[in-house]
């Protein structure tokens, strides 16, 4: 994926949590317990706005972020951040917290 590409999913994924009333109630309930163990079934699946929005309130997560190959990442461990590895396809390859 294109740098500029996943800076632009992040800033659609950033305004459209703006956008929705209902999304703002949906992340207050988030207490950022973050498990991605149920996301499974996610794996193969294109990425797209609305599944990031879907499986940051599935995995509990304050944070998320989506990673393409060859994304620079912080190392740091954030339990409240749910990490979306994709391909080049734009596929999910791997979920997980930290």
């Amino acid at each position: 994926m294109h740098p500029h590409r996943l800076l632009s999913l992040a800033l659609i994924t950033l305004l459209a949590g703006c956008s929705s009333a209902q999304r703002a109630d949906d992340i207050e309930q988030i207490t950022g317990n973050c498990n991605a163990e149920s996301l499974r079934a996610q794996l193969g699946q294109q990425i797209s706005v609305e599944r990031v929005e879907q499986l940051q309130l599935q995995a509990n997560a304050k944070l998320v972020r989506v990673l393409a190959p060859g994304d620079m990442a912080s190392q740091e461990f954030n339990p409240q951040r749910l990490t979306i590895d994709i391909d080049e396809s734009e596929a999910i390859l791997h979920l997980h917290c930290g």
